[in-house]
């Protein structure tokens, strides 16, 4: 599995805001799409690049939460523990990408 740093949140200049992900095999830079919430908790779709950034053909999900109390400090990243819990993610980010497909008419 992968070691999630949050302190690894950076924006990029184009407004366009990555996350990088140590895994087994190093580091992964993703773009972050979105942040669904789904049964009252928030979770993050993230696109990984390869290494000339160009995006690959996965989407990650994660858990993803803030600190009310903080709004300085780095969000957290969890691992989707269900295979339900993970369906339930990959429904709603389904949906979010058919609103930008209505949106985009």
């Amino acid at each position: 599995m992968s070691d999630l740093r949050p302190e690894d949140f950076d924006d990029v200049p184009d407004d366009e805001m990555t996350v990088t992900i140590t895994t087994d095999d190093g580091d992964v830079t993703c773009s972050v799409l979105t942040i669904l919430t789904v049964d009252g908790k928030d979770y993050i779709a993230l696109l990984p690049l390869d290494e000339e950034e160009n995006p690959t053909e996965d989407v990650w999900f994660y858990g993803y939460s803030e600190n009310p109390d903080d709004p300085n400090e780095e969000p957290v990243l969890s691992m989707i523990e269900s295979d339900e819990e993970f369906e339930a993610v990959e429904d709603k980010f389904d949906e979010y990408l058919d609103n930008l497909d209505f949106d985009e008419m």
